[in-house]
């Protein structure tokens, strides 16, 4: 089933809203009318609230008949990602642990999206509380990519990734721990934006608290780059949120010239194992860049592999935050094998030399930085993994994470980054690149972006959902 509904972008759409071409409610209910055709073959939602979403819808509509700004978001449908708190909704975390928990208040990144306009829809799935770059959970199982529904959407935020993709809503918001926003968006043919750590807050804390993002999904960079300057922002609740506003407008930035801008190209980062067909369209689309003016230099950073450092952060918190619980001898029954298994592996690992490895990996970056505005890598090594597949094949001695090689060093260095598609594999399944920033530079990461995204328009390629 293919149409024009539901594939609008974001800017578009708030446009017709503000102008009143259309209704947010007329909007809202034809997303929620391919959801409600589509969503039985997806599996994209923990909890979709439909009456919620027309009551907010319709509150856009009055303000608008009021003659009062509706805000950038106008009418604009969202959906969220189960680790996020939405007030009133459930928040299960993709575990059975959590079933039934509901969030007393939004999380500030939800309240900036609704006073900015945005309709939320409801909560999308997520591997157990973020475990895994696929899309798969106990609580809800499988979540389906929607360009193959044999193949994940990839994960964490997968039901994000895959609603989006399917033109189930116009925008949605996830979070990235190590990829979970940058490897669905490669996996669907989207843009997925991790800030600088701090940027967007993260409240309630993170189970991953040193690593933990909240960021956009978009169908394209100005979509993306609307939606991060809505959520970002200080906010005392967290303690890591930059005190300092943006340095500039992002959808602003995506219209600037790149002429001069110095991007470093790293194939495999020293260390990735990456498909042949993905590192040549990547490699095509840092060509176009150069042939549009921007000096490329070729970059590899034969260093040691943080993946050490980011285990031991990542599970070694949720191993923590988990052995917390009163009931953690009968709880650790019923939370993924995977997951109980790698907590165990990692309660025992080094955290004072995995926090030595993780200060010399920020070094260098930073170093790197010093001679390179922008970096560009492949976003992941592979395409869309087979559903019921951890990782691929050929990532030995990887785990469900850090087989992707090229998204979880930039957590652990806190640099802004992003996934942007480029094109289709002989499959006809998304290829993304990567391109991340300095600290504090999103602006200059999505005029880069953006610029690409010309060059190579991907964004009009809706895919072919067939059951």
């Amino acid at each position: 089933m293919r149409d024009a509904a539901g594939f609008e972008s974001a800017h578009a759409l708030v446009a017709a809203v503000r102008s009143c071409r259309i209704t947010a409610a007329q909007a809202m209910r034809a997303f929620l009318d391919r959801t409600e055709r589509l969503e039985p073959l997806l599996r994209t939602y923990v909890s979709i609230e439909p009456e919620r979403a027309l009551a907010a819808a319709h509150a856009v509509d009055a303000r608008i008949a009021a003659g009062a700004d509706p805000g950038p978001l106008a009418g604009l449908p969202v959906s969220v990602k189960d680790l996020i708190a939405v007030g009133g909704m459930r928040q299960t975390f993709g575990s059975e642990l959590w079933r039934d928990h509901v969030a007393a208040e939004d999380a500030p990144s939800v309240a900036r999206l609704r006073a900015a306009g945005a309709c939320i829809t409801g909560k999308t799935t997520t591997s157990e509380l973020g475990c895994k770059g696929v899309g798969d959970s106990p609580l809800t199982g499988i979540t389906r990519n929607p360009w193959d529904l044999e193949r994940t959407p990839g994960g964490s935020s997968a039901g994000a990734a895959a609603g989006l993709a399917a033109g189930l809503v116009a925008a949605s918001v996830g979070t990235d721990g190590g990829g979970s926003v940058r490897i669905p968006a490669a996996f669907c043919g989207l843009v997925g934006i991790k800030a600088t750590f701090g940027r967007v807050p993260v409240w309630p804390a993170s189970a991953t608290p040193s690593l933990g993002h909240v960021g956009p999904l978009g169908r394209c960079v100005a979509d993306a780059a609307l939606l991060l300057g809505v959520m970002a922002g200080s906010d005392a609740r967290d303690a890591a949120s930059l005190a300092f506003p943006p340095p500039e407008d992002f959808v602003r930035a995506c219209g600037q010239p790149v002429e001069g801008l110095r991007i470093g190209w790293a194939p495999t980062l020293g260390w990735g194992e990456v498909d042949a067909g993905i590192l040549d369209a990547c490699a095509d689309a840092v060509a176009a860049l150069r042939a549009a003016g921007v000096i490329v230099q070729r970059v590899d950073l034969h260093e040691t592999d943080p993946a050490p450092a980011w285990n031991q952060a990542f599970y070694g918190a949720l191993g923590d935050r988990l052995r917390g619980r009163e009931d953690w001898a009968d709880a650790a029954a019923r939370i993924d094998p995977y997951l109980r298994r790698t907590i165990e592996v990692h309660a025992q690992s080094d955290a004072q030399r995995a926090h030595a490895m993780r200060a010399e990996w920020l070094r260098r970056v930073n170093g790197m930085f010093e001679s390179i505005d922008v970096l560009a890598t492949p976003a992941v090594p592979t395409t869309a993994l087979p559903c019921g597949h951890d990782a691929p094949a050929n990532a030995t001695g990887r785990n469900a994470v850090d087989w992707s090689y090229f998204t979880y060093p930039f957590n652990l260095s806190g640099h802004p980054a992003l996934s942007l598609p480029i094109g289709l594999d002989p499959r006809g399944l998304p290829i993304g690149v990567q391109l991340v920033g300095r600290h504090g530079a999103e602006a200059t990461l999505v005029r880069a972006a953006a610029a690409l995204e010309r060059l190579r328009p991907f964004h009009h390629q809706p895919p072919e959902i067939s059951a």
